[in-house]
């Protein structure tokens, strides 16, 4: 089958549901994939007995979804398009970058490979998107490696923060505001479990104040001195 835009959505979103998995092997549940593509779950069940059919996903019926090597290759390329884009957009366009996922979403099905390789030239062959997103390779590769977040790296010790998970524009323009992009050195002062919120000391000495749930979105390596 010709991967439509809608098969490539499919694929995309069961891929990066797949690599936040603890297990390798483990399956992405119906309710998952359709809440992550905002289609009730008949829908998604549908596609994916489609794309079942295609050889493209492994799907065990009341278990879940798993992409075949085929099925990951063509997601892998999927989101190498959109990642590189939203760096070109970034860098070259001179778009903010809380607002080129959106963009990113409608040009990765139309962007040609050697399109996206120009840019990827262009670019420098660049590792991570401006959200701190990994780049799959031009063979589809993606190497898995883990992150800590903000509610499990130690108190009291500079953090760099690597990667926002949440694509949402209004909560990259807070981060942003906060001075917690990626690259940016920060230090977690305190969290209060019973007031649900962590303490931060970003870059510039600013103090902010997160929630848990934002603060699980943001993720950071430990600083090298």
């Amino acid at each position: 089958m010709l991967p439509s835009s809608t098969v490539e959505n499919y694929l995309k979103a069961i891929f990066q549901h797949q690599m936040s998995l603890a297990q390798r092997h483990e399956l992405v549940s119906m309710g998952e994939l359709a809440s992550r593509l905002g289609v009730v779950p008949g829908t998604a069940t549908a596609m994916v007995k489609t794309l079942a059919d295609a050889g493209l996903v492994r799907y065990e019926p009341y278990a879940g979804v798993r992409l075949t090597s085929a099925g990951e290759r063509l997601a892998a390329r999927v989101l190498r398009r959109h990642r590189l884009i939203e760096l070109f957009l970034v860098r070259v366009m001179g778009m903010d970058w809380t607002e080129v996922h959106e963009e990113a979403e409608l040009l990765e099905h139309a962007a040609s490979d050697r399109l996206v390789e120009l840019m990827d030239d262009m670019l420098d062959h660049p590792e991570t998107d401006p959200h701190g997103d990994p780049i799959p390779g031009p063979e589809g590769t993606l190497a898995r490696r883990s992150y800590q977040d903000l509610l499990s790296c130690p108190l009291q010790t500079p953090v760099v923060v690597t990667r926002v998970t949440d694509q949402d524009a209004a909560f990259l323009r807070f981060i942003d505001a906060s001075n917690l992009k990626p690259g940016q050195s920060i230090r977690i002062e305190s969290r209060d479990q019973a007031a649900d919120s962590i303490e931060v000391l970003a870059e510039h000495g600013e103090r902010v104040t997160l929630g848990m749930r934002a603060a699980s979105k943001l993720l950071v390596d430990v600083a090298e001195h």
